[in-house]
């Protein structure tokens, strides 16, 4: 059985990674049109490449129908349920950087961290009759994240597009999204709360448990590995 290995199919993630693996000696090539999504590995025996969007890689992973992914680490560790004794993480790569946050409206002048907004959630449903909204689209995240930190009086609002506008669009009074310099919070008058740093994630190479490795797959892995200087993994 030939190892497969998920690449994001387009844009930012797919050329950093094409980049990361060239500087170590593997080309990831596509082939074929921008709308073929098929593509393959030179520098490696025995390695496929599967073109999948950066959202798919996990469940792909997940159902073991590639050994290898490279997608970001908030997108398996919202998507993969018990994550960490599916997939095994071989190498950070150094790009896709994005934090998960939660954020407030700035004019929240005596909201600053979590403890702050636990007594505003308290007070926001006495007085409104309804529990303060959260605009995301991690709800596993956010939820452990929450109970983590003991604020239990809010409600998730699922939000698959810009996250950012739902305080304003008074939708949601607070929100957990991804951002990389802050820039768009500031621009929708959001602020983040001092200790609201979900997880600070980047795209990652993965390894699967639940793939059928043989030995095949497993000498194809060490091959891989050893050429772009990484511990030699045991799936």
């Amino acid at each position: 059985m030939t190892l497969k290995l998920g690449l994001p199919s387009k844009g930012r993630l797919q050329a950093d990674a094409i980049a990361w693996f060239a500087e170590r000696g593997v080309a990831l090539e596509r082939t074929g049109s921008e709308r073929e999504y098929a593509g393959r590995v030179r520098g490696v025996a025995g390695v496929d490449l599967v073109l999948l969007s950066a959202a798919e890689i996990p469940a792909e992973l997940a159902r073991g129908r590639i050994h290898l992914g490279i997608t970001g680490q908030d997108l398996v560790r919202e998507h993969v349920p018990r994550w960490a004794d599916v997939v095994t993480e071989l190498a950070p790569l150094g790009f896709g950087r994005a934090d998960l946050v939660v954020a407030v409206p700035a004019g929240w002048i005596d909201v600053l961290d979590m403890a702050d907004l636990d007594a505003v959630a308290a007070d926001f449903r006495a007085v409104h009759g309804h529990r303060l909204r959260v605009a995301t689209k991690y709800h596993h995240l956010v939820r452990d994240f929450f109970r983590a930190r003991g604020v239990a009086d809010y409600q998730l609002v699922d939000s698959q597009g810009a996250t950012e506008g739902t305080v304003k669009n008074l939708t949601a009074e607070a929100i957990a999204d991804i951002t990389t310099t802050g820039s768009t919070l500031r621009d929708n008058h959001l602020k983040v709360l001092a200790d609201g740093l979900i997880l600070a994630s980047e795209a990652t190479l993965f390894a699967t448990q639940a793939a059928a490795w043989d030995e095949a797959s497993r000498a194809a892995l060490a091959a891989l590995a050893e050429r772009l200087g990484l511990p030699a993994p045991a799936p």
